[in-house]
């Protein structure tokens, strides 16, 4: 979705470096709640895995969000006899919040996540970050409903995914197969200016995070995955299908009114430098001439409305150019909002104007076709000068599109250098077992980073000190590190 002007793109996505010492390329997020059982054998086979199959450093961190069991102290004891694993502790719940919160903080370029239950089969991971470590994709997401996958679970939970998944491509029209699957990966620099747009803290937060970066354009792998159901899930079904439709909701009003800056995270064309330099090359040609076929297909409702009130007390031809003059004008708002993501007053006058000439052009066709209708016909029948004027309206629909993206809302993103939103300097690790996360905190959309904020393993950003055997403790760290969200409380229950 576009703004104007635009402030900036992504950078090209590039290979990560073979070694960097002492920063892990992969940090996989465990988030947990109250998972005194199941912590300790998920995190021990998943460090066997990683060391035996992981070609690069890697870290697993436990992300507890206010568990009321033992969850802790088994944490701050795999952390203590593990040297890749950290545990953090958050005082709220949410699953969403937790892993916003870790992968904010961050230093890793590649960051996952699993669930506590090892559900997916642990040979899918490298397939998983591959495409991103490589530099081809943004996302990685594992999915159970991909032809290849072979999955094992009831029938009440394979209907409720699915029915889920027609949900979303529905009503958001999202393309990706499975986002509910607890298996995912991002880059971090995607991960620093796509999280601070997801509000979601529970579990709809992947779903948010999936559809935001399909819309802007992101590439999002999909790993056909084995996954095998957990039977002792703790998830509540009923919540949080019903709050996974209020999420629904939200985002797609949110993506329909514009009020998401979602080309901020839009990559040049091609990664490779001589590819930057074309120009001319189509930008959403297909969810732009969607968009503008719903909005042309009640336009042409309105209008005809229109025609028919204004037909009562007029001629036809009179009642032709009120209808359209009125339809067009709404027309050209609506597009201009909705189909090329234009948002503000800015030029807005400008594109009326604009609007009006593309209305001049349907009115003279629509009146041309009136006029050739009773030149043939003395008094031709309501219903056929509808006929006549539907006909009309779709062969300058053609025409109106075109004028619409080529002149009217021309796309200008290339014409202004590209400024990079994420960026990100890895801080200097604090000692061979005390590598430092670090947040680039942006006090608004655009502007210039601010200075570090670190917090290590060794003193946090509160000021308390952190031994190997004591695990650190954060507060809703959310609110810090997302500054320009309206608000991060979330009262639900989210497991």
């Amino acid at each position: 979705m576009r703004t104007e002007p635009s402030p900036g793109n992504l950078p090209a996505r590039e290979h990560l470096p073979a070694g960097n010492a002492g920063t892990p390329v992969l940090d996989v997020v465990i988030p947990v709640y109250n998972e005194e059982k199941d912590l300790q054998p998920c995190v021990l086979r998943l460090h066997e895995h990683l060391a035996r199959t992981f070609p690069y450093a890697f870290r697993i961190t436990i992300a507890d969000n206010a568990s009321t069991d033992t969850t802790p102290l088994v944490a701050a004891r795999l952390e203590a006899e593990i040297s890749e694993v950290r545990a953090f502790r958050l005082e709220q719940k949410g699953r969403g919040r937790a892993l916003r919160t870790v992968w904010s903080a961050s230093d890793a370029p590649v960051l996952a996540y699993m669930d506590v239950d090892l559900s997916t089969d642990l040979n899918a991971l490298l397939p998983l970050v591959a495409p991103l470590i490589s530099g081809h994709s943004d996302l990685a997401i594992g999915s159970r409903l991909a032809r290849s996958s072979r999955v094992v679970r009831g029938a009440k939970r394979e209907f409720i995914s699915r029915t889920y998944n027609l949900i979303l491509r529905g009503s958001l029209q999202a393309r990706f197969s499975d986002a509910q699957c607890g298996f995912k990966a991002i880059r971090r620099d995607v991960a620093q200016v796509l999280l601070p747009l997801v509000e979601d803290t529970g579990w709809f937060f992947d779903t948010e995070m999936l559809v935001l970066a399909e819309r802007a354009g992101l590439r999002i792998h999909e790993v056909p995955v084995d996954w095998v159901d957990d039977p002792d899930s703790t998830v509540h079904i009923v919540k949080t299908a019903t709050d996974d439709l209020k999420g629904v909701w939200r985002v797609g009003r949110a993506l329909a009114t514009g009020s998401l800056a979602l080309d901020r995270l839009a990559r040049p064309f091609g990664d490779d430098p001589r590819d930057r330099e074309i120009s001319g090359v189509p930008k959403g040609l297909a969810r732009q001439l969607v968009g503008f076929c719903v909005v042309g297909v009640l336009s042409t409702l309105f209008y005809l409305m229109l025609y028919s009130g204004f037909r009562t007390f007029s001629g036809s031809q009179v009642a032709n150019a009120l209808a359209l003059l009125v339809s067009a004008v709404a027309n050209t708002a609506a597009n201009r909002r909705l189909t090329f993501g234009v948002r503000g007053r800015g030029g807005a006058v400008k594109h009326q104007a604009q609007g009006l000439v593309v209305f001049g052009i349907g009115l003279a066709l629509t009146s041309g076709s009136l006029a050739a209708l009773n030149a043939a016909t003395t008094e031709p029948a309501h219903a056929t000068e509808l006929a006549v004027l539907v006909a009309a309206n779709l062969a300058a629909t053609v025409l109106r599109f075109l004028l619409f993206r080529a002149w009217v809302f021309p796309d200008r993103r290339d014409e202004s250098p590209s400024t990079v939103v994420a960026s990100h300097t890895p801080a200097v690790p604090a000692g061979p077992a005390s590598p430092v996360y670090a947040t680039t905190p942006r006090s608004s959309y655009g502007s210039a980073p601010v200075p570090h904020e670190t917090t290590s393993y060794g003193t946090n950003a509160y000021g308390t000190t952190h031994s190997p055997h004591d695990h650190q403790t954060w507060g809703d760290a959310t609110m810090q590190l997302q500054p320009v969200r309206p608000s991060d409380h979330d009262p639900r229950d989210a497991r």
